[in-house]
């Protein structure tokens, strides 16, 4: 909240902001008061981490870095190995002691922009360019959700499976156009 109020200035706003992350979340039918972090799903977390995020992408913007940020998703992108491990280790530091959040150790990593995905995305190099492409990772998921509605042991009428994969499939390529 002390992030957002040097961001925001209308009280209200903000009075707004912290009763929405203070609200409770609803388990097994029970409200459970919630200790830290916005609602998964939530309209508001993009937009908080947009907000708080900003000094980061000025720092990263002045310190020559090229990058690609999705709420609190990044992707930095380097020269070598070895500098990727040191720009991990020197952001990593200035987010947790400047502007004071919690880094996910187990989901940071360093590694080749093919080995990588941002969003369902993925790079590969031909000719000396980076190009993008979707994520195998996406592709296998497409692949399992259309498995799951295509099994012979199901009894579903023909015209509402291919409706069902119909709305499958929209989805998904409309999620990468």
């Amino acid at each position: 909240m002390h992030l957002l109020s040097k961001k925001i200035t209308d009280h209200r706003v903000l009075a707004l902001i912290g009763k929405y992350l203070r609200c409770g979340i609803m388990d097994h039918g029970l409200e459970q008061k919630r200790t830290k972090g916005t609602p998964q799903g939530s309209p508001l977390s993009p937009l908080l981490s947009n907000i708080i995020l900003d000094e980061l992408d000025r720092e990263l913007s002045f310190r020559g870095h090229r990058f690609v940020r999705y709420a609190d998703d990044a992707s930095i992108y380097t020269k070598s190995n070895k500098s990727a491990t040191r720009i991990m280790g020197n952001i990593t530091s200035y987010i947790e002691s400047t502007l004071k959040l919690k880094v996910n150790r187990e989901k940071s990593k360093v590694s080749r922009p093919s080995q990588s995905s941002l969003l369902g995305f993925s790079f590969f190099k031909t000719q000396g360019y980076w190009q993008i492409r979707i994520s195998a990772k996406s592709i296998e998921r497409i692949r399992e959700k259309l498995r799951q509605n295509t099994r012979r042991n199901t009894v579903t009428p023909m015209h509402e499976r291919l409706t069902k994969l119909r709305q499958i499939t929209q989805g998904w390529v409309n999620s990468f156009v």
